[in-house]
């Protein structure tokens, strides 16, 4: 993130899967899983709304009754019981279409959370590779904007696209039964119209999708900004930022600026069509009625009900928008929902050993490589064979760059190996559930990261999902040496704010620490976990560490001879191989690429 922000500000990574043509009526079916348990309240709500909308139709046929009625005959009476008619049905209009509203509202809301919740928990179990490779605001955009979009679609153009459709037959219905001349005026724009909508949906769906990317592309420049502000205003770096936001928002502005020209111009044309039938039905039918063809209240009730097929028709073209527009969030929404969790990799089950592997931690011929890594590059890591006893503190040395953390990082699967495989206490852990492998690993990194949370639940998040008591909490803190915690203004309860950028690094690591440990777990892993204690903080910490690598079989990756002393054999690491395991007097003894790892502190180290 670091070289992102402070150098040329690069493309922010968008999602790895580009559009693809597609259906968007088969893109929209796919919500069905969520909308099926709310059917119900779909369909009484398309129901109010279709007896609305007939309620709205019949008004045209009362006029022409009352036209041809009570107004030729000079009947008040019957002009006032047509008027109370009238009234009558338009509080149906209203009160169906308020059912409506109301059968859908909280249903809808749910639909929307089981999405987020389902997307949500489907993102915590997809493994570490696949967050490498998305964007943190699309995935961000896909859990807010797009969802909002799909349940704008559910609540509103779904139950409209039946309803205006309903409205639009029963409505040609009455007009040809009233004057059939006239409705085959009126039906002549129909076939243009289609044209022109298939044209729109095609263009339309393009620019939609191209818009929900961007603003995804958006939120993650706003987000990086934000997580990296002190570095942007340690390096000055805050005009870069904003020239890079800026390129992302007139990037989506043209986009949405292109979205709404495309749907100004299929509005004008869906409304200027049929406004040129009904302007030239009104002609040939007051040539009818002046020739006695055709009754004034007919004529009345035609254009009435003409004039109330306005809405169904005119909203063709911005219904068609929702619609591609809810079709291109439910694309983005299942790309990630499809997104496979990983198995166990294809890691074979073939043992170079003739036996099961012993107790404690084991690595036969372990490979490794990114997914994403160029096929003719070498495996990151390439037959690593280890194996740390049970109970013993096992320090990972090597160059900046030789695979340490990437070894770390399989053992609790964060990364599958894709070669060999690793063994805990004799158990491949390709066959252990996830939930029962992380029960059993605790690790702590280098980069320690914490939530918005309390100290409480960031340590407490450590022990699984049983939870920890303050006890156990409170002798973690005093392992991890983080006295600073009883100064901190609520103490426990102290909300340490977003990334834990309210505290200091070494602050952030010892609690890190803390949580790694507050489970009391079989296997720990840290990857260089003393790093930014000063060095009475770190003396004071190892004592207390030692105590509990003394109860687990660990592997530590170390950089600092103190560190390396903390571990009972040295293991060191190679361009992707384990080249040498020991003591630390054994390796310096024999390695000249150890001594050189440990030089500056050796002679000190060694005389401890």
């Amino acid at each position: 993130m670091v070289a992102r922000i402070v150098g040329s500000m690069p493309e922010a990574t968008s999602d790895p899967a580009p559009p693809r043509p597609r259906s968007a009526v088969r893109s929209l079916l796919r919500l069905w899983p969520y909308v099926r348990p709310i059917r119900g309240r779909l369909a009484g709500s398309a129901l109010s709304a279709v007896l609305a909308s007939s309620m709205a139709l019949l008004i045209p046929l009362v006029l022409k009754w009352m036209v041809d009625g009570p107004v030729a005959d000079r009947d008040p009476s019957g002009v006032w019981l047509g008027g109370g008619v009238l009234l009558v049905l338009g509080l149906l209009e209203a009160g169906l279409f308020g059912l409506r509203r109301w059968l859908v509202a909280r249903p809808l809301a749910r639909v929307e959370a089981s999405m987020r919740s389902a997307l949500y928990g489907h993102l915590q179990r997809l493994p570490v590779a696949f967050h490498d490779r998305w964007a943190s605001g699309q995935l961000l955009s896909r859990a807010t904007m797009d969802l909002q979009i799909i349940r704008m679609f559910l609540a509103f153009p779904l139950v409209f696209l039946v309803v205006n459709g309903a409205a639009i037959v029963l409505g040609f219905a009455i007009l040809f039964s009233q004057a059939w001349t006239l409705g085959l005026v009126l039906l002549l724009p129909i076939v243009p119209l289609v044209i022109l909508c298939s044209l729109f949906e095609a263009r339309y769906s393009l620019a939609a999708r191209s818009a929900q990317d961007q603003a995804g592309d958006l939120a993650t420049v706003v987000e990086e900004s934000v997580l990296g502000v002190r570095i942007i205003k340690a390096f000055g770096r805050h005009r870069s930022q904003t020239d890079a936001f800026r390129t992302k928002a007139h990037g989506l502005r043209r986009t949405e600026l292109h979205k709404a020209t495309l749907l100004a111009d299929i509005w004008a044309l869906i409304m200027t069509l049929p406004e040129i039938a009904i302007g030239a039905a009104l002609i040939l039918g007051i040539m009818e009625v002046s020739d006695g063809g055709l009754s004034a209240g007919t004529l009345v009730a035609f254009l009435t009900t003409a004039l109330a097929l306005r809405w169904p028709v005119e909203s063709i073209g911005f219904l068609l928008a929702i619609s591609n527009e809810s079709a291109t969030a439910a694309d983005r929404y299942f790309e990630a929902m499809d997104a496979a969790r990983a198995g166990a990799a294809g890691v074979g089950t073939e043992s170079a050993r003739a036996a099961e592997p012993a107790d404690g931690v084991w690595f036969e011929g372990v490979d490794f490589r990114y997914p994403d890594a160029p096929e003719d590059t070498p495996d990151l890591l390439h037959g690593v064979d280890l194996h740390i006893r049970s109970g013993e503190t096992m320090a990972l040395v090597g160059a900046t760059g030789c695979g340490k953390t990437t070894l770390t990082a399989l053992i609790p699967r964060l990364h599958d190996a894709t070669g060999g495989r690793i063994t805990l206490d004799g158990a491949d852990i390709s066959a252990l559930s996830r939930e029962r492998l992380r029960e059993l690993v605790a690790v702590a990194f280098e980069e320690p990261t914490l939530f918005s949370a309390t100290v409480r639940e960031n340590v407490a998040m450590g022990a699984g999902p049983g939870g920890a008591d303050e006890a156990a909490v409170l002798r973690a803190l005093e392992t991890a040496q983080c006295d600073f915690v009883a100064r901190l203004p609520h103490g426990l309860d102290t909300q340490v704010g977003e990334q834990g950028l309210s505290l200091s690094g070494g602050q952030r690591q010892r609690l890190a620490l803390a949580r790694a440990v507050v489970g009391s777990p079989a296997f720990l892993v840290l990857d260089d976990p003393l790093s930014a204690l000063d060095v009475h903080t770190e003396a004071l910490v190892e004592a207390a560490l030692r105590e509990v690598l003394s109860e687990t079989t660990a592997l530590v990756v170390a950089h600092r001879p103190s560190t390396v002393m903390l571990a009972d054999r040295v293991a060191l690491m190679s361009e992707g191989r384990i080249t040498a395991v020991g003591t630390h007097h054994e390796l310096l003894a024999d390695s000249a690429e150890y001594r050189h790892l440990m030089s500056g502190d050796s002679e000190r180290s060694a005389a401890r």
